[in-house]
């Protein structure tokens, strides 16, 4: 029988535009569903690898892009449960190591990397979610144990997996501190969180204005660079710890040691290059859908619509570092 075709964004060298055009439309295999995708979320990652500068991603052109994703269930492979054609699904599935990323009108899927959209949520939204909610989770839920009475600082407050940390920190009952430049302030108040302007206060200043000068909890970076140092001498002595999404350069660790502080680092696409643990990205997403049904958690989305044949604008968009996270309606 004849394999059908389907319509995606294909990345056929780095450095170049993507290519819109047919391929062949994935077959579901052992423990795979194959999705309908509705709607594809933008992430830097995405432009980082298009590039050829992202070699931990594991890409080698041709390849479909495209990590986040949202749609509805087409068919079940062999030996899948709890999916059936017709449900709402969201999830971090491809687009790293070789895997169809969602940049495409269909995707063969590991059921374990899935989970049910909530009541209410739009495809845009669920495609918002997967890799800054996961991120954000890993780091303050399972690395730093986030929990009732903990003063948090987050770093980034108003980027897309900061926005998603400070809700996640203050649904788990943790008092939230976040930096950001002077244009993101409000989005932080508005958040819940305390806003700090890093351009104006030092990081004395604002450990000693928001903890009496003991330190946060927990603090978490998003950004890297400096800030992870800057990171280790805003924690709190003893007993604080540091999570970063982005710790990949070199650092002295003398500030954290002398500070007695422990610090962990997050890499949210091991599952999907090893193949181990990708259950776990299942589960979270199911606590964050939770979450969302509760009025406890909602991503802030770019209001600029895209489609697949608008590909690149969404990727110069995501370039301009817009507000709000941009998603591309796949159909």
């Amino acid at each position: 029988m004849k394999q059908s075709m389907m319509k995606a964004a294909i990345l056929e060298q780095f450095k170049a535009p993507l290519r819109v055009g047919e391929t062949l439309r994935p077959i579901p295999g052992h423990n795979e569903v194959l999705v309908r995708i509705k709607a594809s979320g933008v992430n830097p990652l995405d432009l980082k690898t298009r590039e050829g500068v992202a070699p931990h991603t594991r890409t080698a052109p041709p390849a479909i892009l495209g990590m986040d994703m949202a749609g509805i269930v087409e068919e079940v492979g062999t030996d899948v449960t709890g999916f059936e054609p017709g449900d709402a699904v969201y999830g971090l599935t491809g687009g790293v190591g070789g895997i169809q990323g969602s940049l495409a009108e269909y995707a063969a899927v590991d059921a374990d990397l899935l989970a049910k959209m909530p009541k209410g949520m739009s495809m845009r939204e669920a495609a918002a979610l997967p890799l800054i909610s996961i991120t954000a989770w890993e780091a303050l839920v399972d690395q730093a144990n986030v929990r009732p009475g903990l003063n948090v600082l987050i770093h980034g407050g108003a980027g897309g997996v900061g926005h998603i940390g400070i809700q996640l920190a203050k649904s788990r009952g943790a008092n939230v501190f976040a930096t950001g430049s002077k244009a993101s302030q409000d989005v932080i108040k508005k958040l819940g969180a305390t806003p700090i302007d890093y351009a104006d206060a030092s990081v004395e200043s604002y450990v000693q204005a928001h903890t009496d000068g003991e330190g946060f909890d927990i603090v978490m970076d998003n950004v890297g660079g400096t800030t992870l140092d800057a990171s280790f001498n805003a924690v709190k002595r003893y007993s604080g710890h540091v999570v970063s999404i982005l710790g990949w350069g070199t650092h002295s660790l003398a500030p954290l040691s002398f500070r007695a502080g422990t610090y962990s680092g997050v890499f949210t696409l091991m599952p999907m290059l090893t193949g181990k643990g990708r259950s776990r990205h299942g589960e979270i997403l199911r606590e964050i859908a939770n979450l969302y049904e509760q009025g406890a958690l909602k991503p802030i989305l770019n209001e600029r619509m895209f489609t697949l044949n608008q590909i690149e604008e969404a990727h110069r968009a995501m370039g301009d570092k817009q507000i709000g996270k941009i998603v591309v309606s796949i159909d």
